[in-house]
C-alpha cells in the first residue's frame, strides 16, 4: 500500500480523484461525503455521485450531517492516517480534524490558486473571459483555499466550454496531479509552497437567480454567462412572462437599439445587450425540450415580443 487515506468529497467532480486513489494502490480507510438528498420535481432522496462510486468500489462509507462532533473526530482519528484527501466536500471542517492526519489534509481545487478563491471557481473563470484555468493540489488550513500550494496543472479554457464541459476536465486533470503529487507529500520530499494573498481573488455560491441575464452587460459577458451557468442554473431572460432558457448563443452584429430589444438577425432570435447582440441558437421554454432558435422563432410565426425581460 502506498499510504493510508480518509477521502472526503461529495458531487461528480470528486469521483475520478477517488478513483484514482484506489487505483493507484492508496489503502482508502474511509470515504466520507454528504447525507443523500431529495432531488429533482419528485423530490426523490439521491446519494452524492460519491457515495456511489464509493459503494462501487467496496469502500467503507460515512455520510455525516455535521463533521464537527467529538464522535466523528474519534471516529476519523481511530483510523491512523498519513492524510486525508478533500474535493468538492462542500462543508467546511474544523480545526481539530485537520490536525488529526500526519501529513494533514490535501485538498483538490478546480483553479489556479491564489486566482478564484471560493465555491465557484470554474463559473468564475468563464464569467471574467479567462483563457487558462486548471488545478491547484494544495494544503487545506482553516481559511478557505488559503492553504499553501503543493502543486498546479493548467488547463486552457476553449472558446466554447461551458462549466460543464470545462469541470469534467479539470476533475480528470486534478485526478492526475493528485497521485502524481501525493508520494512525495507523503514522504516528504515535497513542499508547499504559500499563495501570494496580493493575487487572490474570490468567487462565491452560484445562485439560482444568477442565471437571469442583466442589461448591463455586455454582449460577450451575456455570450459567457450562458457558457458558465451551463448545465446549473441556466441562463434565461423572461419572454412572455416566463423564462425561457438559453443554452447556446454567441455575438452578433446588428443595429443599434435600446438593452433588451428583441428581433430576429437572419432568422434567428436575437437579443441586445449594453454593446451588442447575441444569438439564441439554443433555447427552451418552461417545460419544453432544447430546440434551435430558428425554430423557436418559426413557432412564433416570426412575430417575436419586441423585448425581453432582463435584470
Amino acid at each position: 500500500m502506498r499510504g493510508r487515506v480518509a477521502f472526503f468529497g461529495s458531487p461528480e467532480f470528486a469521483v475520478p480523484s477517488l478513483r484514482a486513489l484506489a487505483a493507484a494502490g492508496y489503502d482508502i480507510a474511509l470515504v466520507v461525503t454528504q447525507p443523500d438528498r431529495p432531488a429533482g420535481r419528485g423530490g426523490r432522496m439521491t446519494p452524492p455521485a460519491v457515495k456511489t462510486a464509493a459503494l462501487e468500489l467496496g469502500l467503507p462509507l460515512a455520510q455525516p450531517e455535521s463533521v464537527k462532533t467529538p464522535e466523528f473526530a474519534a471516529q476519523l482519528a481511530g483510523l491512523a492516517l498519513d492524510a486525508a484527501v478533500v474535493a468538492a466536500y462542500g462543508k467546511i471542517l474544523p480545526q481539530r480534524l485537520l490536525d488529526i492526519p500526519r501529513r494533514g489534509f490535501v485538498n483538490v481545487h478546480a483553479s489556479l490558486l491564489p486566482r478564484w478563491r471560493g465555491a465557484s471557481p470554474i463559473t468564475a473563470a468563464i464569467l471574467a473571459g479567462d483563457t487558462i484555468t486548471g488545478v491547484s493540489i494544495m494544503q487545506l488550513v482553516l481559511k478557505m483555499d488559503a492553504g499553501p500550494v503543493i502543486s498546479r496543472a493548467e488547463e486552457p479554457i476553449r472558446p466554447d466550454d461551458t462549466a460543464g464541459t470545462l469541470e469534467a476536465r479539470l476533475a480528470e486533470l486534478g485526478a492526475r496531479e493528485l497521485v502524481r503529487v501525493l508520494p512525495g507529500w507523503l514522504d516528504g520530499t515535497l513542499t508547499a509552497e504559500p499563495q501570494d494573498e496580493a493575487q487572490a481573488t474570490y468567487c462565491g455560491l452560484v445562485r439560482k437567480e444568477d442565471g437571469r441575464l442583466r442589461a448591463a452587460m455586455t454582449a460577450a459577458e451575456a455570450e459567457r454567462a450562458v457558457r458558465a451557468y451551463d448545465p446549473w442554473p441556466g441562463a434565461f431572460v423572461l419572454y412572455r412572462g416566463e423564462p425561457l432558457r438559453i443554452w447556446r448563443a454567441r455575438v452578433a452584429e446588428g443595429p443599434a437599439a435600446p438593452a433588451g430589444t428583441m428581433r430576429l438577425l437572419d432568422g434567428e432570435p436575437a437579443i441586445r445587450f449594453a454593446d451588442g447582440w447575441v444569438v439564441l441558437t439554443e433555447v427552451q421554454r418552461p417545460g419544453g425540450k432544447r430546440m434551435p432558435g430558428r425554430a423557436f422563432a418559426a413557432g412564433e410565426r416570426g412575430r417575436l415580443e419586441p423585448t425581453a425581460g432582463l435584470a
